[in-house]
């Protein structure tokens, strides 16, 4: 049933359902949260609801805590967020404002910002995500809402960037429908999200009610992109020559993937430039043992194949670049051969003699092996199959008789395709990405757009279920995730702190390193930045131990920071930690080898070699001068969504944000003079955060902070 109107679409889903609602739903973009505040909403206006929520990275807008703040934040969030719905209930419940009725339970967080909440931490569901749909099915799941493109040509619509646990759950929801129980499976047409192939796919006869309503059609939250940093950029280009051509990428999202696929675009399109950059960065001549034996620095020939949870902007840019091209095929053997080198993506005479050698064609083509090739383009698709022949447009029949020379013969030079078709380059589960990505989307030729195919997360995350296929499509399999900090024995921490409080969750982590280590010839890729900013000054992110481990040591593989390359697969304790400590900021490096030898880890007399004692910040940023200096280490590669002055501003104000301190304020003369004499270059940010006028003594009080944060930043 097609509703226009959220409040008449949730009262038949509660007359339906009764007023305990276990309502599951789905991460990120794909959320209906015009369905889903409504649910809330009624919840708190009547406490004889009983409302669980289950849900995981609700996106919201940019809040603020200060006066200060809101000056940057409101225009721009008015800028780049107008329209999108924030969700209700995730702001009450960092409010601390949910009421005793409701439940929230979130299985990722957006990172960092439950931290100190109750609600946030007392609601977290530690799951894989490939669990996800077990879990809420266990907890009896009654309802579920999920965000759907409009329909296609075929009358289907799609989940767009959800099918990850979201269509298992859709297809858990209507087996119990089926069963005869009682449920609500909504929906919330938004003609803003692209229609993705794939699982994702569905009729309107698999939801009790579809909201088609104008609030729905809203913008899809789309994320600024970060600046990426030195740090960021040496990480990416150590990564980017641990990628094999002809093999298989997953990455994450944020500044450091971005600078991943820079490095990957470099490698493939200024091969000159980027070997260059590893040579004069001293890459080759600390790592290339690894790199060789992993990787390499030549041009991807051969291509990628994407196969990540998610996808963003950077999936589409690889493929732009020619890079993210190496198809894959859902019919084993075919991608058996293709494996081999046997056969190629053109379809020649050859390839029948291939079939027939390895059985898949007998002696007469069947009609099942006729349409299973034909979909794949070996057979053209205006030649059908009837009662033993293959029948041609103008009618001609020739038998399907692969003994007969003669049929032989013509069934090659008369029935058989120019190339494969139906490869497929992305596998993913779902996505997240800026405007310009989901304009691509939206925008991308058909035949294009079926090339990436959505997956439930059963199929992207993991190896059981379909394991031969998954097998052979992942080659040389390259699976980098981040984590927030490692230890010295290769155990990772991503999501939870040492006082349990989460910071994240673990999503697929977990999943993909153990693929990374499951699938032949495949290598989980950990990157880590190798210090953070403390209280009081750096911390190391390697560390001799940690209470909260997202990753077991025993899942050890590569690790990657500023600094280089850890290579600790199959490696004892000893070796683990005499590798890590390479790669880590030599501001800790004595302190961890230290207790290392204290706890026995490391020989008493083993000592750090020389060439692995000057990893630095400054040794960094030296390194990378040059380049810089060449506009080859772009802060946004990609462009941004700020201007000028508003990149300005929020560097300065985070960097007024730390000296604001007992231990850090420290003005200096000049800054100080320049909140008395604001120079001319000081007027336009001035503007932007209207304090070029103040009207009044806190109004002035403000100009002043901000000119001083501008000018200790050098912004002026």
């Amino acid at each position: 049933m097609i509703y226009k109107d959220v409040e008449k679409i949730v009262d038949d889903a509660i007359s339906t359902i009764g007023k305990n609602i276990i309502l599951g739903l789905p991460i990120a973009v794909g959320k209906p949260t015009v369905i889903a505040n409504e649910f809330y909403r009624r919840a708190k206006a009547d406490p004889s609801i009983k409302l669980t929520m289950m849900s995981g990275l609700t996106l919201q807008t940019p809040a603020w805590n200060s006066d200060i703040e809101r000056r940057l934040i409101q225009p721009l969030s008015e800028r780049l967020f107008g329209g999108y719905p924030d969700p209700v209930y995730m702001r009450d419940a960092h409010a601390g404002k949910l009421p005793a009725n409701v439940d929230l339970q979130e299985i990722y967080l957006s990172p960092g910002t439950g931290l100190g909440k109750p609600a946030m931490q007392q609601g977290y569901m530690s799951s894989n995500y490939t669990h996800v749909a077990r879990d809420i099915e266990a907890a009896g799941c009654n309802a579920m809402a999920i965000m759907v493109s409009e329909k296609s040509a075929t009358g289907k619509h799609s989940t767009g960037s959800n099918a990850d646990a979201t269509v298992m759950q859709l297809w858990d929801m209507n087996r119990a429908r089926a069963a005869g129980r009682n449920v609500a499976i909504l929906a919330q047409v938004n003609r803003n999200m692209p229609y993705m192939y794939g699982a994702g796919e569905c009729s309107p006869e698999e939801f009790t009610g579809i909201l088609d309503c104008d609030a729905g059609h809203h913008p899809i939250f789309a994320p600024p992109k970060e600046p990426i940093t030195v740090t960021d950029y040496s990480i990416g280009f150590h990564v980017s020559a641990l990628i094999k051509d002809g093999g298989t990428f997953q990455v994450g999202f944020g500044s450091l993937a971005d600078a991943i696929v820079y490095a990957l675009q470099l490698r493939h399109e200024k091969n000159d430039v980027y070997r260059r950059i590893v040579r004069d960065t001293k890459v080759d001549e600390k790592f290339m043992p690894i790199i060789q034996k992993v990787g390499g620095e030549e041009p991807f020939e051969k291509g990628l194949y994407g196969c990540s949870e998610f996808i963003f902007d950077g999936f589409i840019r690889l493929m732009d670049s020619g890079i993210i091209k190496r198809r894959v095929y859902d019919h084993p053997i075919l991608q058996s051969l293709l494996n081999e080198g046997v056969i190629g993506e053109e379809v020649t005479a050859d390839n029948i003699n291939v079939l027939l050698d390895r059985g898949i064609i007998g002696p007469w083509i069947t009609e099942e092996v006729f349409r299973a090739l034909r979909k794949f383009g070996i057979f053209k698709d205006n030649v059908a199959w009837d009662d033993g022949c293959l029948v041609l447009p103008n009618g001609d029949r020739i038998p399907a008789d692969m003994r007969d020379i003669v049929a032989r013969n013509r069934v090659v030079n008369e029935c058989l395709g120019d190339k494969l078709t139906n490869g497929l380059l992305i596998h993913a589960g779902f996505f997240i990405g800026s405007r310009w990505f989901y304009d691509q989307l939206m925008n991308m030729d058909d035949a294009r757009r079926r090339e990436i195919k959505m997956r439930e997360i059963s199929f992207v995350n993991q190896i059981p279920g379909q394991d031969e296929l998954k097998l052979l499509q992942r080659l040389h399999g390259r699976f980098v995730n981040t984590a927030m900090m490692a230890t010295v024995l290769g155990g990772v921490a991503s999501d939870t702190l040492d006082n349990n409080q989460v910071i994240s969750g673990v999503g697929g982590q977990f999943n993909f390193v153990s693929m990374g280590h499951e699938i032949p010839g495949a290598r989980s890729i950990i990157v880590v930045r190798s210090v953070r900013a403390g209280s009081s000054g750096p911390e190391s992110n390697i560390v001799f131990s940690v209470g909260n481990l997202t990753i077991p040591r025993h899942l050890r593989d590569i690790f990657v920071t500023e600094y280089g390359i850890a290579d600790v697969r199959g490696k004892t304790d000893r070796d683990t930690i005499i590798e890590i400590l390479k790669i880590t900021d030599s501001r800790f490096q004595q302190a961890l080898l230290k207790k290392a030898k204290e706890n026995s880890k490391v020989p008493a007399d083993y000592q750090i070699p020389l060439a692995f004692r000057g990893n630095l910040p400054e040794a960094v940023a030296n390194l990378a001068k040059p380049f810089i200096k060449e506009g080859l280490f772009p802060t946004f590669p990609y462009g941004t969504e700020l201007t000028k002055e508003e990149l300005g501003l929020a560097k300065a104000l985070r960097g007024l944000k730390a000296r604001l301190t007992p231990k850090g304020f420290r003005p200096t003369g000049a800054a100080i003079g320049k909140t008395f004499r604001p120079p001319a270059a000081a007027r336009p940010y001035l503007e932007r955060m209207k304090l070029d006028s103040p009207a009044d003594r806190k109004e002035k009080i403000i100009q002043k902070l901000v000119l001083y944060a501008l000018a200790e930043d050098g912004v002026i």
